[in-house]
């Protein structure tokens, strides 16, 4: 017993002195880091592991989870380069042009940020239902906007909006202009000049905020639950289906699901971030 205590003695106290001799600046928030988001997600999937790989397989694949998974990453993939499009113009207006109220219009792209989500989803179903101002004029033709995908749909597109456009703004706004003349005394139309000068320069920040918006969009879920009918096989989405099974007391589902949401969250945004990183180097 002596023997190995003076074994293993050393190797703690080695561990010990170059914690101690690491700045504070550092330790803190990578501790802060363990305890608010490793921690965390290493308790989940520890959690949903212990189901057995047999039971776990039953539930991540049951036919509701499934098109959960698919109603919640299909609608949070479109609506992320849909906002990837429409934020970079919405950036590109407000750091170009100058017109009446500028400073407010810019001020609301922020407004999804501070507004609760439940507010947002009511918002959304007020105008978008059957008898809002916008749905009863699609009522007619018989295309029902709130309480369906399309409800899902407009609750993602207004929550993860703000992150293309304030990821792209700082980096047209710090673009030269010089470059862009340049490049129209050379010859160059507006479009070459965009797409060969301009765009590979913010390309980068178009992924990041795009990957910013569909991780967003994924763990909506207080927009979603009110313009959205939450039914299986129509317009559930993951998170509200988690949130079902811990209503039915359904701890090892809404694990299981959560694990399975977290890995395919993780996966896809390891995958938009090495297309980010592709733009960095050939665009």
């Amino acid at each position: 017993m002596t023997a190995t205590s003076s074994y293993h003695t050393p190797n703690w106290r080695k561990w010990l002195g170059i914690v101690g001799r690491l700045p504070w600046i550092w330790i803190l928030p990578t501790a802060y880091l363990f305890f608010m988001l490793f921690l965390p997600t290493i308790a989940l999937f520890i959690k949903a592991g212990t189901e057995g790989p047999e039971r776990f397989w039953n539930i991540a694949t049951s036919d509701i989870a499934l098109d959960a998974y698919r109603v919640t990453f299909g609608i949070a993939l479109i609506t992320a380069f849909i906002n990837g499009v429409f934020g970079l113009l919405i950036a590109w207006v407000l750091v170009r042009y100058q017109f009446p109220f500028k400073r407010i219009i810019d001020a609301a792209v922020d407004l999804p940020f501070a507004l609760p989500t439940s507010v947002a989803g009511v918002t959304l179903a007020t105008v978008y239902s059957e008898n809002g101002w916008i749905g009863s004029l699609f009522a007619p033709l018989g295309i029902k906007l709130a309480f369906t995908q399309w409800g899902v749909a407009l609750a993602m597109l207004l929550i993860s909006l703000p992150f293309v456009v304030r990821t792209v703004q700082p980096v047209l706004t710090d673009l030269e202009k010089e470059v862009e003349e340049a490049a129209w005394c050379l010859g160059a139309s507006k479009f070459q000049t965009f797409w060969r000068v301009i765009l590979p320069s913010i390309l980068p920040a178009t992924l990041t905020g795009i990957a910013l918006g569909f991780s967003r969009a994924v763990g909506e879920y207080g927009s979603v639950v009110v313009v959205s009918s939450n039914t299986p096989y129509k317009d559930l989405i993951a998170p509200v289906l988690i949130f079902q099974r811990l209503e039915q007391y359904d701890y090892s589902g809404a694990t299981v699901i959560g694990a399975v949401l977290l890995s395919l969250s993780l996966l896809l945004l390891v995958l938009i971030n090495l297309l980010q990183a592709w733009g960095r180097r050939y665009g």
